[in-house]
């Protein structure tokens, strides 16, 4: 699948090669190897807006193993936070911190990387700008650019009605 490695950002636009570069200059991808991490959100699927921040999520079946190489590998840098919730049902392990001034966001879970809802919400959305072309894209990211967040903008231009991050699983 496209969004698997981080690959297909080296020839994507600006934003997309600039991420490719911190991920790949700082080995974020590879510290997390061991966790099928994979890049989500706005950036991959070119509806950025200026701060946008690069999601990555991963799998764990041990979520203090996950938090412990997170804090050895991140804990330095900028802004480091990490909150822990193992007796939830998923597990969750949230991390968040700067490197070269961009808010990377860490979010590991005990279920598959590719049946997470972060994946699952943007394979859905990149099939949608897809089929919809760019005048549907240009319209997500000024929704998003007046506060909008990205779900709640897809379901706004597509008349979808109720929760708008359960109704876009419906499209899956």
């Amino acid at each position: 699948m496209l969004f698997e490695t981080i690959d297909y950002l080296k020839n994507g636009n600006k934003r997309q090669q600039a991420a490719y570069r911190l991920l790949s200059t700082c080995n974020i991808m590879d510290k997390l190897s061991a966790y099928t991490p994979i890049l989500t959100g706005t950036i991959p699927i070119n509806i950025d807006i200026e701060d946008s921040d690069l999601d990555i999520i991963c799998y764990f079946k041990d979520g203090s193993e996950f938090a412990e190489i997170v804090e050895i590998h991140f804990s330095s840098e900028i802004g480091f936070t990490i909150t822990k919730s193992e007796d939830s049902q998923p597990a969750i392990v949230f991390a968040s911190f700067i490197i070269e001034n961009t808010w990377i966001e860490i979010f590991g879970q005990n279920i598959p990387s590719e049946q997470q809802l972060a994946y699952r919400h943007m394979i859905i959305e990149h099939k949608l700008l897809m089929s919809h072309g760019n005048e549907f894209r240009e319209k997500i990211i000024a929704l998003k650019r007046d506060g909008l967040k990205t779900e709640p903008a897809f379901a706004l231009l597509l008349g979808l009605q109720g929760d708008p991050y359960l109704e876009l699983l419906k499209l899956e």
